[in-house]
């Protein structure tokens, strides 16, 4: 008799514990899923159009990169006469910006002029050189855009520049000081 009591109070044990379990696991809420804005496969192909048209117009050819939020290679276009190198430097510029959330550019005069920002050129993902620009949405990082091969810094950051200006809506963020 005492061997079932103690079974059935093992059992209604276990049962309220189970019981307990369930109804916290019912009540608990999920954490919260994190909403970001990105740059879509659509807009990076129109920053790369905007872009090579924009070097074009100057008759200059270049290679253009996207990437999104997270560095993730997006889309790339490479005029038939610009160099293989220019390629990778366009990616490492756009993950520059993207990362660093500043014009490459700017960046490089930052480090040059800043002693202790200097070591930043021996991180491997890093190119500081002008032509990678960070794309937001409001204060939001959505992606960047890297440009190679236009004929320097200044050539690379332009076309960048006035394709974002022509895409996306103008904002205080995208703009570069020289």
């Amino acid at each position: 008799m005492q061997a079932s009591i103690r079974s059935a109070a093992q059992a209604l044990t276990c049962l309220a514990m189970w019981t307990v379990a369930a109804s916290s696991a019912a009540a608990a809420t999920p954490p919260p899923l994190l909403k970001q804005e990105n740059v879509s496969l659509a807009l990076a192909n129109e920053l790369i159009g905007a872009t090579l048209a924009a070097c074009h117009a100057d008759g200059r050819s270049a290679v253009v990169v996207v990437v999104d939020r997270g560095g993730n290679l997006l889309a790339v276009q490479r005029d038939d006469s610009v160099g293989p190198h220019n390629t990778q430097a366009a990616q490492r510029k756009a993950y520059t910006a993207l990362s660093t959330k500043t014009p490459t550019r700017q960046l490089a005069a930052n480090a040059r002029a800043n002693p202790d920002a200097q070591n930043l050129n021996t991180v491997e993902s890093l190119l500081l050189i002008g032509g990678g620009v960070p794309l937001f949405s409001g204060k939001e990082v959505i992606g960047a855009i890297g440009v190679g091969g236009a004929g320097g810094a200044s050539h690379d950051e332009g076309c960048a520049l006035k394709a974002i200006a022509q895409v996306l809506s103008p904002s205080p963020e995208n703009q570069v000081s020289n």
